[in-house]
C-alpha cells in the first residue's frame, strides 16, 4: 500500500496569518469593550431607583447580556476559522466589537444633529 501523497494531488493551503493575526486584534479589542461595560453594568442597576418597572428590567436586561453577543460571535469565528471559511471567521470576529462602535456613532450622529437644529455651539453662548 502507497502511503505517500501526490505533491500534485495536495490543494495548496493559502497563508492565513494576516486572518490571525486580525482575529486575534479584534478579539482584544472585544475585551477592552467589556471594561466600559462593566461601569454600564455597574449604573444599570439604577434604573429601579424609580420603582421596579417593565423598562427598568428591559435596560438592566439588555445591558448585562451583552458580553453574550461578543463570546458567541468569536466562538463561531474561531469555528469558521478551524473549518477553513476565512472570510466569515474574519468578518464574525469583526462583529464581536461592532456594538460599542456602532453606539458610539449612533450617539454621534444624534448629537450632531442636535447641534444642526439648535444652532451649533452658539446655542451656549451667553
Amino acid at each position: 500500500m502507497n502511503t505517500e501523497t501526490n505533491p500534485a494531488e495536495t490543494p495548496i493551503q493559502p497563508k492565513r496569518t494576516a486572518l490571525l493575526i486580525w482575529m486575534i486584534v479584534s478579539q482584544i479589542i472585544t475585551v477592552l469593550s467589556l471594561i466600559p461595560w462593566l461601569l454600564m453594568a455597574g449604573l444599570s442597576v439604577m434604573a429601579f431607583d424609580s420603582g421596579v418597572t417593565a423598562e427598568a428590567w428591559t435596560i438592566v436586561i439588555v445591558v448585562w447580556s451583552y458580553p453574550i453577543i461578543p463570546l458567541l460571535l468569536v466562538i463561531a469565528a474561531w469555528i469558521a476559522y478551524k473549518r477553513r471559511k476565512n472570510t466569515v471567521a474574519a468578518v464574525l470576529s469583526g462583529f464581536s466589537f461592532a456594538p460599542p462602535l456602532l453606539c458610539i456613532a449612533f450617539i454621534w450622529a444624534s448629537n450632531a444633529i442636535w447641534f444642526a437644529q439648535n444652532g451649533g455651539l452658539d446655542a451656549f453662548r451667553p
